[in-house]
């Protein structure tokens, strides 16, 4: 027996890939999600960008109520890790496969997101700074939190100093600390630092724990204890799929899309993170939106998307 085709696999299940899904299952598509449960917004103690949460919400309660509301409307969610992907050329079917099955599906939107490269420091350290705030990674999101505290940026080149600038607006207590031996710095970067009173600290930044007031960095010059602090440290964006069946990257290393955010390979779709762009929930959100629009109109360019009269779907 033929195995069924959906019309769609949505691979992550962070803001985009479940806005996507919404979406998607509203248009009557058959669809699922496979998610691996690495999505950012899940780190996310409480984040209050989000519109409709005056009082914030928890990271990992906004991607409840996401997929609670996707299956609400007959999306179909897996847990298991997307290991390969496939694209039958003669067909134009892909093939995804993890650990305990795999599926066939007419489009894929790769809504994988991006991972941020942590402080050298215990993983388990990490998590619990990190729930407490003591460890943040995006000042976009959260610089309001930190207003008038103690802020330590790890970092260091221009990232590390455009990170520090940023968070220079929320608090005059900012100091950039080089990851390694010495912060590598242009002139005009010094002066910038300088202006805005930013202390500047040669490393490395030899070790991150959990003190009694707050978080501390042991570097070459002494410990340095802060409210907060945001390693600037780079990210790694998750590709690897949309690779294994022949999509450009972009100069960034993220997906190259169109304006709708089609790939460069038909029938493949990008959303959120992995996307160039703002890496915020709502942005993503917004991908997921239009990539799931894009996917519903392309597949009306191939089969007519009509809906049977009620009495005979009922029948069938």
């Amino acid at each position: 027996m033929d195995k069924p085709i959906l019309d769609c696999l949505i691979i992550g299940g962070g803001p985009a890939g479940l806005t996507a899904a919404i979406y998607l299952a509203r248009f009557h598509l058959d669809i699922m999600v496979v998610d691996g449960g690495k999505s950012r917004a899940s780190w996310i103690p409480c984040t209050r960008n989000v519109s409709g949460f005056p009082d914030g919400v928890e990271g990992t309660e906004l991607l409840r109520l996401m997929r609670d509301q996707a299956c609400k409307y007959g999306a179909k969610i897996k847990s298991e890790f997307v290991t390969r992907l496939e694209l039958d050329h003669e067909t134009g079917l892909f093939t995804a496969t993890w650990g305990s099955g795999e599926a066939n599906a007419r489009t894929i939107l790769i809504a994988t997101g991006i991972a941020n490269r942590a402080p050298a420091m215990d993983e388990e350290l990490h998590d619990d700074a990190l729930a407490r705030g003591l460890i943040r990674y995006c000042p976009i999101c959260d610089g309001y939190e930190v207003t008038d505290k103690r802020v330590g940026v790890i970092g260091s080149d221009s990232h590390g100093v455009a990170e520090a600038l940023f968070i220079r607006s929320f608090t005059a207590d900012v100091t950039l600390i080089a990851p390694d031996k010495s912060l590598r710095l242009k002139p005009e970067d010094n002066k910038k630092l300088k202006d805005a009173g930013i202390e500047c600290v040669d490393g490395p930044a030899e070790a991150v724990a959990i003190s009694s007031n707050g978080i501390t960095v042991d570097t070459a010059e002494g410990h340095y204890t802060f409210d907060s602090i945001y390693p600037a440290l780079g990210s790694d964006t998750h590709t690897q799929l949309a690779e294994m069946v022949g999509a450009t990257l972009a100069s960034d290393r993220c997906i190259s899309c169109d304006d709708h955010l089609r790939t460069s390979v038909p029938g493949l779709y990008a959303a959120g993170d992995v996307v160039h762009g703002l890496d915020q929930i709502s942005h993503a959100m917004g991908e997921g939106g239009v990539a799931a629009t894009t996917i519903r109109n392309d597949l009306a360019k191939r089969r007519p998307l009509w809906r049977e009269p009620a009495g005979e779907a009922a029948d069938a």
